[in-house]
């Protein structure tokens, strides 16, 4: 396996495609390339305008491959947690090998087990999970590759979501001339992105991936994805009330009520955080205003998650973790924490190129595609990367290297000289 690894991910949400190119290298992970297209995605209804959908990804890849140099080819995507349900089974299969080492090839052999299992008509398998090993009687979540035991069970979850949207938005990546290298559900990217995983073995974790046009609602317990719960409420609707009050575009009112208003501040917040000229008048609005606006339909999402948070809540310890559009909101967490008395905070990734809540989904779909390699062994790279090396480099082939003492040492030597 190659130290450098060069992948995309691409998250179709409500209102924009997501595209992000990024880069392993021996254990680090770094953003080569973000690009964020904005569309109409969706309908009302919840169904795919597929041309717009279509040329938003060409448009996010084109305008990637202008500055990384090489042909982008393929893509991890992300397939909204719509409908999604989950079915757990425990699969045992003998080791074949003779010298009784499992190998990747009996935990594969496990997973096709699993996925003969009847699903509803109405969903598509979009992930089989792997979640517990027992090996000679001890389980792991570890993979037990190298181990030697005569058999081995595994606890898989597969993970499937509404079969009509996942494959129309595979179809829209293809109709766009990109491969699809795999799929993962967008809350179960952003459980690995903010390693939410692991904290889930001694609490319930409670994702809010907030987007314009509605919250998505995911538990995760005990290293799990246990449900996904969809609500027609986000950022969107915050800023219809600023809409229809100021009269300000759709676009500018939503990027306002994300950065320049306080929630938790209870000051006067008396400084302008908007002007325009209207005729002859100048108009402006003050954080206070702008707070005070939105306030009634924030309330009323925060009492939805209050009725939708019960239930877990009274089960046991939980933290709540808001992102998605919606975590870039200031103050937001913290009513959300006074009203569920439980840990409440909102995740920003900390991957420079990457700091914004938006990107979670994209950035964690590395990560899910990253954990499965010991067991796909697949680690093609999504782009041309002979092309792109040759794109980045800092000196050409065809030219001879520059001696540094003609250049930087001798204009240092000819200042304490007094040449010039």
């Amino acid at each position: 396996m190659s130290d450098k690894q060069i992948f995309a991910s691409l998250e179709i949400s409500d209102h924009e495609i997501r595209l992000v190119i990024g880069e392993f290298f021996n254990t680090r992970f770094n953003i080569i390339k973000v690009e964020r297209v904005s569309v109409n995605a969706f309908t009302p209804d919840g169904a795919i305008n597929t041309d717009a959908v279509v040329s938003g990804i060409r448009t996010a890849v084109e305008d990637a491959e202008k500055m990384i140099g090489a042909s982008l080819e393929k893509v991890i995507l992300a397939i909204p947690s719509r409908n999604m349900k989950r079915y757990s089974v425990k699969v045992t299969v003998p080791i074949r090998g003779i010298d009784g080492e499992i190998t990747a090839g009996d935990i594969i052999q496990a997973q096709n087990n699993a996925q003969t299992l009847n699903i509803d008509k109405n969903l598509a398998l979009i992930q089989t999970q792997c979640i517990k090993y027992w090996v000679n009687g001890i389980s792991s979540r570890r993979i037990p590759i190298g181990e030697k035991a005569s058999e081995l069970t595994i606890d898989i979850d597969l993970l499937c979501a509404d079969r009509d949207t996942a494959y129309e938005l595979v179809g829209c990546v293809e109709n766009s001339g990109l491969q699809v290298m795999d799929i993962f559900l967008d809350i179960f990217a952003i459980g690995d992105e903010a390693a939410l995983f692991e904290q889930s073995m001694d609490r319930n974790i409670v994702i809010l991936k907030v987007e314009r046009t509605g919250t998505t609602l995911g538990l995760i317990s005990k290293g799990r994805l246990i449900q996904c719960i969809e609500i027609p409420t986000g950022v969107g609707s915050f800023a219809e009330a600023v809409v229809d009050q100021y009269a300000l575009q759709r676009e500018y009112a939503v990027e306002l009520i994300k950065y320049s208003a306080r929630l938790n501040e209870k000051g006067t917040l008396s400084n302008p955080v908007h002007l325009w000229q209207d005729g002859e008048e100048t108009r402006k609005i003050t954080e206070r205003e702008l707070c005070d606006c939105i306030r009634p339909r924030v309330d009323e999402w925060v009492d939805e998650m209050e009725k939708l948070c019960s239930g877990i809540l009274q089960a046991g310890r939980t933290t709540v973790i808001i992102t998605g559009e919606g975590g870039e909101m200031q103050g937001l967490s913290d009513l959300l924490k006074r009203k569920l008395d439980c840990e409440v905070r909102s995740y920003i990734p900390e991957t420079l190129g990457g700091r914004n809540a938006g990107l979670s989904t994209c950035l964690g779909l590395f990560y899910a595609y990253k954990d499965k390699l010991p067991i796909s062994g697949y680690a093609d790279s999504s782009l041309d990367l002979e092309a792109f090396l040759n794109a980045v480099s800092y000196r050409s082939k065809d030219k001879k290297e520059v001696n540094q003492e003609d250049t930087l040492t001798k204009k240092i030597k000819g200042i304490f000289n007094g040449k010039r």
